[in-house]
């Protein structure tokens, strides 16, 4: 087993086809980040490509988790809020590759998502997870606090509704110093 690196990707074709057949054995295992299953794969190299460019915008930050070469998480952290909440950021698209669950590596993406969201002065997270075999305990563990459940809010990958959970948690901004 190797050790997890964690890096911040900008736009480039090189992880690409990666990050599309990620997104696409994720949902096919049922993960429920906002795609039905079956996720062609034009379609998910579509939403990395916007995500990307949105990276490259300063709009989120897409972090990857790799294995040696291999791709095996993703999590983003969504910086383009409305004027008046400057202060707070969302975490979206946790995926870990159904094989590496259980080894820590989601952890260590919320762990570097919440450092850099304290580098961009931020001091309120958010996220939603779904109610059904949702990640609402794991967020729970790492110190977020449950806000409350919608009903009924999305499809699951394989059909049928979800409720989702809402989930905060404060952290330390970085101040500048003189």
């Amino acid at each position: 087993m190797s050790p997890i690196a964690i890096v911040a990707l900008s736009p480039s074709p090189r992880h690409s086809d990666h990050l599309a057949r990620l997104l696409i054995e994720v949902v096919a295992d049922g993960g429920s980040v906002g795609f039905l299953h079956p996720l062609a794969y034009d379609s998910a190299q579509r939403f990395w490509h916007d995500a990307l460019a949105a990276a490259d915008r300063g709009a989120r930050i897409v972090l990857a988790a790799f294995e040696g070469e291999t791709l095996v998480g993703t999590l983003s952290l969504l910086l383009d809020c409305p004027p008046n909440q400057p202060h707070r950021a969302e975490l979206a698209k946790m995926m870990t590759r159904p094989s590496h669950r259980g080894r820590g590596i989601a952890a260590a993406l919320v762990g570097e998502a919440e450092r850099l969201a304290a580098q961009h002065r931020r001091s309120l997270l958010v996220l939603d997870t779904a109610s059904e075999q949702g990640a609402a305990g794991f967020y729970e563990k790492l110190g977020y606090t449950r806000a409350g459940e919608i009903p009924d809010y999305a499809f699951k990958p394989h059909g049928g509704l979800t409720g989702t959970v809402l989930l905060w948690k404060r952290i330390e901004p970085v101040t500048q110093t003189a």
